[in-house]
C-alpha cells in the first residue's frame, strides 16, 4: 500500500507532542479548522507516532463497527499498562478482551445497578451533609472524595472504615500519577530513583492490600449474599461461557484498578463540571431541582450527559491497525493509530446545533444522533461502566439539588479545562457557593 497520511500540523514532533499532552483541545481545534475533519498528528512515545484523527459521525461509526481483530483498542491504550496491569479489560484485545468483558458484564447489568443505587445514595448523602451553607466548595476535590468512596464500597466492597482509610491514600496516588512516571517505563534505569521509586513503593503497598482483600473475600462464607462488584465477580465464577475460566487474583486486581481509574476521576470531573454549569445557569438549575423533587431522573441524566458533552472529560479513543486498511476513504498502513476525537465530535455544529450552549433538553428531544455523543466510546469497546456512571452521577445530583442551591462565587468567570493525567478537569476546581434550601 502506498501511504499518504492526511495533512496535519507541520510543527516539530516534540512541539506537537507537548501541545497534545498539555493543551490538547487547542491543538485539535486549530488543526480541525485548518485541515478539516481528518488530519494527522506526529507524536513521540508514549504516544502514537502517526495518529490519524477522525470526528465525523460516519467515520466514527466505521471505526467502531470494524472487526476488533483489525483495530486493536488494547494496543492503543498500552500507555497505561504499568498502572492498570496486563490483564486490564482496557488493554487486552480479541479473545482475551472478549472473555474479560463476559466475566465483568453481569456485575454491571441493569439488575445489578439497581442493587447498587441505595448504597450510592447513602454515600452521596454522607458526603454532601458535610458541606456548609454559605461556604465556597471546590467541587472537583469534593466529588473526587465522594466517587473514591463509591469505588471502595460499591466496587471493592470495603465496608471496614479502617481498611478504606489505609487504601484511599494509595489509590489517590495512583489516580494522580505524575505524567513524568511514564518515562520511567521507557527508561527502566529511572525506576530506582525519586518519583519512580516512590511510585513503585506505593503500587506494591496498594497491591498487598488489594490481594489481601481478594483473599478474604474468596474465603467469605456468604459470598453470594454480598452485592459489591468484587463479590459478584467472584460469585459468578466462570460465567456463562463454558470455555471461560474464572478471573485469577492477578486478573481481579487489574480489573479493580481499571474500574478505579476509569470510573473515579472521570465521574468526579463530570459531576464537578455539572455543578459549575448548574451554578452558571440558575434557570436550568431550578428545572433540575424540580425534577429531583419529583423523582424525574431523566432530566437529571440529561443534565449530566450535556455536561459530559460540553465539558468533555476524555478527549478520544484510539485503535491500532493490525493490517493495512481503508478508513474514511483513506488507505492507512498497519501500525497506524486512528483516534475518534470525542472532543471534536462533541463540538460539531452539524451534530449539535448551538454547540457552545448548555442545553440538557437536547438529550430529551431526540436530536442527539448515534455516533455523536461519545463519552463512553463505542462498539464492542464501549465502557462497561457507562450505566453505573450515569446512575451514580444522577443519584449525586438528585441528593445535591434537593439540599442546596448553587451559585458562582463573586468574580468567577467561566471555568476552563486543564489536563490531569488523561482527563480534562476544571482548572480551578469548579468552585461554587452552596446555600441550604
Amino acid at each position: 500500500m502506498t501511504t499518504a497520511y492526511p495533512p496535519g500540523p507541520r510543527l516539530p514532533v516534540i512541539v506537537q507532542t507537548t501541545l497534545y499532552a498539555k493543551w490538547r483541545g487547542l491543538l485539535l481545534s486549530r488543526a480541525a479548522r485548518r485541515y478539516g475533519d481528518v488530519f494527522t498528528l506526529h507524536l513521540v512515545a508514549p504516544y502514537a507516532e502517526n495518529l490519524v484523527v477522525f470526528s465525523r459521525p460516519e467515520h466514527i461509526r466505521e471505526i467502531f463497527a470494524a472487526d476488533p481483530a483489525d483495530l486493536h483498542a488494547g494496543e492503543g491504550n498500552r500507555l497505561l499498562v504499568h498502572i492498570m496491569g496486563e490483564h486490564s479489560v482496557l488493554l487486552t484485545d480479541e479473545a482475551e478482551h472478549a472473555r474479560a468483558r463476559r466475566l465483568l458484564m453481569p456485575a454491571f447489568a441493569g439488575s445489578s445497578l439497581r442493587g447498587y443505587r441505595t448504597l450510592v445514595e447513602t454515600i452521596a448523602k454522607t458526603h454532601l451533609d458535610r458541606w456548609t451553607s454559605g461556604s465556597t466548595v471546590h467541587t472537583l476535590d469534593r466529588m473526587n472524595e465522594l466517587t473514591l468512596d463509591v469505588i471502595m464500597q460499591v466496587v471493592f466492597g470495603m465496608t471496614d472504615e479502617h481498611r478504606r482509610a489505609q487504601l484511599a491514600p494509595q489509590l489517590r496516588r495512583i489516580v494522580n500519577v505524575n505524567p513524568i512516571i511514564f518515562f520511567g517505563w521507557k527508561y527502566p534505569r529511572l525506576q530506582g530513583f525519586g518519583p519512580w521509586k516512590r511510585f513503585r513503593a506505593n503500587q506494591s503497598a496498594m497491591n498487598e492490600l488489594l490481594y489481601n482483600e481478594i483473599a478474604q473475600r474468596r474465603a467469605h462464607p456468604d459470598l453470594d449474599q454480598r452485592a459489591d462488584v468484587l463479590s459478584r465477580l467472584l460469585a459468578y465464577g466462570s460465567g456463562e461461557n463454558p470455555s471461560d475460566t474464572a478471573l485469577s487474583d492477578a486478573e481481579l486486581r487489574d480489573q479493580l484498578i481499571t474500574l478505579l481509574l476509569a470510573g473515579h476521576e472521570t465521574t468526579a470531573s463530570a459531576l464537578s463540571w455539572a455543578c459549575h454549569e448548574l451554578a452558571a445557569h440558575p434557570d436550568i438549575q431550578d428545572t433540575a431541582r424540580a425534577a429531583a423533587h419529583e423523582g424525574d431522573d431523566k432530566y437529571l441524566e440529561a443534565v449530566l450527559k450535556e455536561s459530559m458533552r460540553l465539558r468533555t472529560v476524555i478527549a478520544a479513543t484510539g485503535r491500532k491497525l493490525t493490517r493495512d486498511m481503508t478508513i474514511g476513504g483513506l488507505d492507512l498502513p498497519r501500525g497506524t493509530v486512528v483516534s475518534t476525537s470525542i472532543l471534536l465530535a462533541h463540538r460539531r455544529t452539524d451534530s449539535f446545533p448551538d454547540a457552545t450552549a448548555f442545553r440538557p433538553e437536547r438529550f430529551l428531544d431526540g436530536s442527539v444522533a448515534a455516533n455523536t455523543w461519545l463519552p463512553f466510546g463505542g462498539g464492542v469497546r464501549r465502557c462497561i461502566g457507562a450505566g453505573f456512571s450515569l446512575m451514580e452521577g444522577t443519584a449525586v445530583l438528585r441528593e445535591l439539588l434537593t439540599h442546596y442551591r448553587l451559585s458562582l462565587p463573586a468574580g468567577t468567570t467561566d471555568e476552563r479545562a486543564r489536563i490531569r493525567n488523561i482527563t480534562h478537569v476544571p482548572a480551578h476546581g469548579a468552585p461554587v457557593q452552596v446555600t441550604t434550601l
